[in-house]
C-alpha cells in the first residue's frame, strides 16, 4: 500500500528533512497504527508570520507555533468505500520556529522536525494531549515511533522530557 505525502513550501522556507524521509516517517507512523488503506497527507512548510495567522484562525492563539495538525478524514471512517484512499489531513510546520526550538532543547533542526512530524501525524490519527492521561499515551507512542527512526542522535529521552516540561 502506498501512502502519499505532498510537501508545499512558502517562499523562502525549507524543511530540514527531504521528501523520502518524510514519506518514510509517515509510513512508519501509519503502519504502526495498523492503517490498512492508502492515505494522503499534505505537509505545508510556512513562515512564522503565516503560522501565526493559521494558529489564530484555527486555535484563536495570536502567536506562531511549531506544528499544527488539521484533520480531515480518519482511516477507519465507515463512510469511506472499500479500498478508497483516506485524505488524512494537513500538517503545518514552521521551520524558523523549529530551528529556534531546536537550539533551546539542544537538538538539531532535523531531529526536532522528526519529532514534530510524528506528533502531527498522531494528531491526524486522533491522538491529543488535552487530558493528562491522553498526553502520556501520546508521548509514549511518540517515544516508540522515534526509537524506530534514524536520527541525528540528539532525540534522547532527556530532550523529549524537556519538551514535555514546557508543554
Amino acid at each position: 500500500m502506498k501512502h502519499e505525502f505532498d510537501i508545499g513550501c512558502d517562499e523562502g522556507t525549507s524543511l530540514a528533512l527531504d521528501q523520502p524521509e518524510i514519506e518514510r516517517i509517515g509510513t512508519v507512523v501509519l503502519d504502526q497504527q495498523g492503517v490498512k488503506r492508502p492515505c494522503f497527507v499534505s505537509l505545508s512548510v510556512v513562515t512564522d508570520k503565516h503560522m501565526q495567522r493559521l494558529n489564530h484562525e484555527w486555535r484563536q492563539v495570536d502567536a506562531p507555533t511549531d506544528v499544527l495538525s488539521l484533520e480531515c478524514e480518519r482511516p477507519d471512517d465507515p463512510d469511506l468505500g472499500e479500498g478508497e484512499p483516506c485524505e488524512l489531513g494537513d500538517i503545518v510546520l514552521a521551520p524558523a520556529y523549529i530551528e529556534r526550538q531546536a537550539r533551546r532543547f539542544y537538538t538539531t533542526p532535523a531531529d526536532e522536525t522528526r519529532l514534530l512530524f510524528v506528533h502531527g501525524m498522531l494528531h491526524l490519527l486522533g491522538y491529543d494531549h488535552i487530558q493528562e492521561a491522553d498526553a502520556h499515551r501520546m508521548q509514549a507512542y511518540e517515544d516508540v515511533l522515534l526509537a524506530q527512526l534514524p536520527t541525528d542522535h540528539t532525540l534522547s529521552h532527556v530532550v523529549l522530557a524537556r519538551h514535555r516540561e514546557d508543554a
